[in-house]
């Protein structure tokens, strides 16, 4: 290796790991900021709340690595065109992409080392932090309880749903909602109550909910001759209270791991197989579904009765036979009453089971999308330099000034381009892989251009250009039009 590439090497490492401890550090509080309520005021350890963060930074780490590749390589090539370096290079007879050579074999280690990361250890720490989350809302109640949706409390085999938490620990609770499960699993109590309480002592394994201000609900069960009674208590009380016993939860193993599997805690090779598994489920539940309306519909029997009609009356079968008139006057009103009944039972149907669908498709497009991920940000590692790079020798400034602001306008714009598409993807209305290639795609001729204008020494906008589209001597739609030509012949 030449000693111009090891510094250009040198010089680019500098600014990549100076720039990615920096963007993770603002990443992490960012992240903590989104987590302080449920961090602060639980009374957790600290070393919990360090694993919970080392579990967070992997996730990161795909958000963090392009934008340090995009504002490492403009600060690289940056300083190199600022202090003429890059003119001594091409002076020595080192051209732009002589001198990019070692950076591109570098990017190109780097996005197999992602695609690896994100294959292997973000899956595993999206588990861990799951888990760590799981068992840290079996020691502490309140901090499972996520307001506006039910909970399931271990070891009280309820439900509960709160309006609002506050106070120290967030131990008071606002407009609750139980249901408790008994232990063959139905679920025959219901408690509506005004305010809760989690009151515990240090020396019991037993957690109190007070309730207050409420009404209580419960089914009786009866015995099987009396199926056709439905007995109930309902009564109202000012306290009610609700003993926990959590002497199974006291040597909870915060490393624990149960067997749930997302679509986050998945490989490449583990989705592709759930992808396949939950396709096939789908369409199987649409031919059920399908199989279910045209039974209920009575098509396979208007088709068997008239059938039976065109063999009685020799009638030609054909598309123009009118059906009604194959039935007796007094019968036609009763049957498109009965038509009308069951066109508005089956609109029903389609409506109530419409919601399922909708979720068994999003789940399946999350799958596609988050398969696809691992490959856009290993691609995304080496595209992004070649933006960076012959941006860096475009606007010849380094440092942390001008290069990090042109690096988060386009990491931006990458990155939101992403998110919306992905967003629209989730309920099918772009295809998955569209959705999280096309940010990628978008920088790609980018790149190219970029990397052809700095070769050339040609600036990043040529302002005669402008001043004759001001002059009105060019028109701004021709040259829009032009733009994506150049484009599309780039691509």
């Amino acid at each position: 290796m030449k000693i111009l590439d090891r510094y250009i090497l040198s010089r680019f490492l500098y600014n990549f790991f100076s720039s990615f401890i920096i963007l993770m550090f603002i990443f992490v509080i960012q992240a903590v900021w989104m987590f302080i309520d449920e961090l602060a005021g639980k009374g957790l350890d600290i070393a919990i709340v360090g694993k919970f963060l080392i579990y967070l930074m992997p996730d990161l780490t795909t958000k963090v690595v392009p934008l340090t590749v995009l504002l490492a390589s403009i600060m690289t090539f940056g300083t190199f065109s600022e202090k003429y370096e890059f003119a001594a290079m091409k002076s020595s007879g080192f051209s732009l992409q002589r001198a990019m050579r070692p950076l591109v074999i570098l990017m190109i280690g780097l996005g197999a080392l992602m695609f690896y990361f994100s294959n292997t250890i973000i899956p595993r720490a999206n588990q861990k932090s799951w888990n760590l989350r799981k068992n840290i809302g079996k020691l502490k109640p309140s901090f499972a309880i996520t307001k506006g949706q039910f909970n399931q409390i271990e070891g009280a085999n309820i439900n509960i749903k709160v309006q609002d938490k506050y106070g120290e620990n967030e131990r008071f609770l606002k407009n609750v909602i139980i249901h408790k499960t008994e232990s063959y699993g139905k679920n025959r109590t219901v408690i509506k109550a005004t305010t809760g309480e989690f009151v515990s002592d240090e020396n019991s394994d037993i957690l109190q909910l007070v309730l207050k201000d409420g009404h209580y609900y419960e089914d009786i069960v009866t015995q099987p001759k009396n199926r056709l009674q439905f007995p109930h208590t309902k009564a109202d009380f000012e306290k009610h209270i609700m003993n926990i016993d959590l002497s199974g939860l006291n040597n909870v193993d915060m490393d624990a791991e149960e067997g749930r599997i997302t679509y986050k805690m998945q490989s490449v090779e583990k989705l592709d197989r759930s992808i396949d598994s939950i396709s096939l489920d789908n369409v199987e539940q649409v031919k059920s579904f399908e199989q279910t309306i045209s039974r209920r519909s009575g098509f396979v029997f208007l088709n068997t009765r008239l059938d039976t009609i065109v063999k009685e009356n020799k009638t030609p079968y054909t598309t123009e036979l009118n059906i009604l008139e194959q039935f007796p006057a007094a019968k036609q009103l009763q049957i498109l009453e009965n038509a009308s009944t069951n066109v508005g039972s089956l609109i029903a149907n389609v409506k109530s089971i419409q919601p399922n669908f909708f979720r068994r498709n999003k789940l399946l497009n999350l799958h596609m999308i988050w398969k696809h991920d691992k490959f856009t940000l290993a691609l995304s590692c080496v595209i992004l330099f070649f933006v960076g790079a012959p941006l860096g020798a475009i606007i010849r400034k380094g440092g942390l000034g001008l290069p990090m602001v042109v690096a988060i306008g386009l990491f931006l714009t990458y990155y939101f381009v992403g998110l919306f598409t992905k967003n629209y993807a989730e309920d099918g209305s772009i295809h998955p892989i569209i959705a999280s290639w096309i940010s990628t795609l978008i920088m790609l001729p980018l790149g190219i251009i970029l990397t052809k204008r700095a070769t050339s020494d040609k600036g990043l906008i040529d302002p005669s250009f402008v001043v004759q589209i001001f002059k009105g001597r060019v028109s701004p739609l021709k040259t829009i039009i032009n733009i994506f030509r150049i484009l599309i012949k780039k691509v």
